[in-house]
């Protein structure tokens, strides 16, 4: 049953204001000179890296559906994007390279 036009602006009404609030609330929480509890602190410092863990063995955990072939443009990628990162220590450059660099290899090398 396909939705009609009123029932699809509602949901992505929902849909964004639940986003902007999710975005809204620490600001609204930390704002001014106060300083984040020490748990908020130590969860944004360990909370990135255990994220790109979990991306990696989502990215890479199929190996027995997939098959090896399909491994190596992954495993390049995720070699090319710690390597950028060590290197430069940018996020975003990092993720570029990884990204762009296994899309290449998916559609021209394997």
């Amino acid at each position: 049953m396909p939705l009609s036009v009123k029932d699809t602006l509602i949901i992505v009404a929902v849909a964004a204001v639940c986003t902007f609030a999710t975005r809204l609330v620490p600001f609204v929480l930390f704002s001014g000179k106060k300083e984040p509890p020490k748990f908020v602190r130590y969860l944004g410092t360990v909370l990135p890296v255990a994220i790109i863990g979990v991306l990696i063995v989502y990215g890479i955990g199929d190996v027995r559906e997939t098959g090896i072939n399909e491994l190596i443009p992954k495993l390049i990628a995720v070699a090319a994007t710690a390597l950028v990162h060590i290197w430069k220590r940018n996020t975003l450059l990092s993720i570029a390279v990884g990204t762009i660099g296994y899309m290449l290899l998916i559609n021209f090398v394997f």
